[in-house]
């Protein structure tokens, strides 16, 4: 089965689909259901916000729609592909060609260099080191980090850790991006600047992003806001609900 790049949607058109997607968790001899049978479509072309309260399940929803955690039952395609049909090895494949991943864990390899740990992606791709390289530094420095390319996650602040993570999400230009608080470590001008270049990035017709935030300065630039409470969608629309 190809797994490789994807072929892209017309604007509007679902980039990921959920349907009736429910994930439990065991909690001793109890079985607490996070996700309540979503039904969801995150539309190409459009950067889309996921917010709630801590624990109404917008992390597990997310981790589902790219690949990372099984559904206890439902179904997701991303781009028209049921990622839970492949086998373990394909969707590892896919997710690889196909998704970039910004986590709040920033996930960085201590042992090497901002740029080679950005470069990741295109090395797993098969790219020579030298060349990823040189476009790892490339996205850094649309992200104002490429002056530290050269140093070790320890020696980087919590804000120029996380765009390090942002480039290497990025750098591989992925149909979609997800990500978990991109903006959370970040002042209000690397935040825009972030969102710029994630709309730049990851916003055109055969593309998509999906934001989980909870950060209200960057409310006005979403496509569409999406509201997750007690593992359930309760809102769908291009503002925030009032008394949110």
């Amino acid at each position: 089965m190809d797994t490789g790049p994807i072929g892209g949607s017309a604007p509007g058109e679902a980039a990921i689909s959920t349907r009736g997607v429910t994930r439990d968790f065991k909690a001793g001899q109890q079985t607490i259901t996070v996700l309540h049978g979503i039904d969801l479509d995150v539309r190409a072309g459009e950067l889309t916000y996921l917010v709630g309260e801590s624990g109404s399940g917008k992390t597990t929803l997310i981790s589902i729609m790219c690949g990372i955690l099984w559904p206890t039952l439902g179904e997701v395609k991303v781009f028209g592909t049921d990622i839970y049909g492949l086998s373990d090895t394909a969707l590892v494949e896919f997710r690889l060609n196909n998704i970039g991943f910004i986590f709040q864990q920033y996930n960085l390899i201590p042992s090497i260099d901002a740029a080679s740990n950005a470069a990741v992606p295109l090395i797993a791709q098969g790219m020579g080191r030298s060349e990823a390289r040189a476009r790892a530094v490339a996205m850094m420095d649309k992200l104002n980090i490429g002056d530290q390319a050269a140093k070790l996650p320890s020696q980087l602040s919590g804000g120029q850790q996380q765009r390090v993570a942002i480039a290497r999400a990025l750098v591989h230009q992925p149909r979609l991006v997800v990500c978990d608080e991109p903006t959370a470590a970040l002042d209000a001008a690397s935040g825009r600047l972030v969102m710029d270049l994630l709309r730049e990035v990851a916003v055109a017709p055969d593309r998509a992003c999906i934001i989980v935030t909870h950060d209200n300065r960057i409310f006005d630039l979403a496509d569409r806001i999406l509201v997750l409470e007690d593992g359930r969608v309760t809102h769908d629309g291009k503002d925030m609900p009032e008394g949110h």
